[in-house]
């Protein structure tokens, strides 16, 4: 029997920045074999489309590569989808050097982690390590966890009231089960502002967890990969707002919208049309391929609040039709109000 698979859980909330480090993993895996498992919130398989794109994961095979869970998040669908796929995935140990998790941004990483202590798992593979991506632009504007300054003036004055929102303790979960945070978007940010960032994590953290700037994706494997920790044998230690909940539901009210286009869009006037959107309705986070006019490179898009940002990837492939792929996650949305104004009607 070969040793167990060490498996890296990347959680992290909305737009922080986990696919970029995942694709820049593969890119530079210094020989590795990687498997992924990503998991996507919505039905539009953004996140594992921008995976493959990688030019490492052979497409002959991509179920070698790349196992894609679409129905929610691990947390929830772990009983469903997760055990299959790590089952497929232990049956190719001997071509597999390590296995990554991304899970959705509205995930829990505990449950998932839990499930490491199955026996038809726990024999195969363990959580090598936690990463926790954070949106150090997110954080310092106040779209996680509200005006940081103000949340710790509330602790101090009275620390015995419960503050937070829904989607405050979701973060925080993921920080508290965290054995690295990665802090991205400090580009986006001056020097005291990032301080100021850092300062409120690591009292969020445990001790002895490190924080580690990071931009586009670009760190060394060597950084996130080969804690050693087995995750699932410690979890006592990584306290969980939902720890007393017999079963953790998510709040019911958030929920993703696909928009899958035939037109082609400039680029420009698609972004302040979307910058309208998030004004006029509570839209977390907007992912997505776009088809730009007279240009035969495919345009991903990614937003996080009114922040929006592009690049192109690769040229679109001769069998595949140029469409524009849009998901749009957020509280209480309406598809065909979504897709009226993308379209500007």
């Amino acid at each position: 029997m070969s040793a167990k698979i060490p498996v890296t859980v990347i959680t992290g909330f909305l737009g922080s920045g986990k696919t970029t480090t995942i694709r820049h993993l593969l890119q530079n895996n210094q020989g590795r074999r990687i498997a992924v498992l990503v998991n996507e919130f919505g039905e539009v398989g953004i996140d594992g489309e921008l995976i493959r794109s990688c030019q490492v994961c052979d497409d002959e095979t991509p179920e070698v590569n790349l196992v894609e869970l679409t129905n929610g998040c691990l947390c929830c669908t772990v009983q469903e989808e997760f055990f299959p796929a790590m089952q497929e995935l232990l049956k190719r140990r001997d071509k597999i050097d390590h296995i990554v998790i991304e899970t959705s941004g509205l995930a829990l990483p505990k449950p998932l982690v839990q499930a490491f202590r199955w026996p038809e798992i726990r024999t195969g593979a363990t959580v090598d390590g936690v990463i926790t991506v954070v949106d150090c632009e997110a954080l310092a504007n106040g779209t996680l966890v509200g005006n940081i300054e103000a949340v710790e003036a509330q602790r101090q004055a009275d620390p015995n009231l419960d503050h937070e929102t829904p989607i405050e303790e979701l973060f925080e979960d993921q920080l508290a089960c965290a054995d690295l945070v990665l802090l991205t978007k400090t580009d986006h940010v001056d020097t005291e502002t990032q301080q100021k960032v850092e300062t409120w994590l690591k009292q969020e953290l445990r001790q002895g967890v490190k924080i580690v700037s990071c931009q586009q994706g670009n760190i060394h494997p060597d950084v996130i990969l080969g804690f050693n920790s087995a995750v699932e044998d410690n979890l006592e230690a990584r306290p969980s707002h939902h720890d007393t909940e017999e079963e953790h539901q998510h709040d019911d009210n958030i929920n993703s919208i696909p928009v899958v286009l035939t037109q082609d869009f400039e680029p420009q006037d698609l972004i302040e049309r979307l910058k309208t959107m998030v004004k006029q309705q509570e839209i977390y986070r907007i992912k997505g391929f776009v088809s730009v006019p007279n240009k035969p490179m495919r345009l991903v898009l990614q937003g996080v609040g009114d922040r929006i940002e592009t690049f192109y990837d690769r040229l679109w492939k001769p069998t595949e039709s140029r469409q524009t792929q849009l998901v749009f996650i957020g509280e209480n949305l309406q598809a065909s109000e979504i897709k009226n104004a993308v379209l500007g009607n």
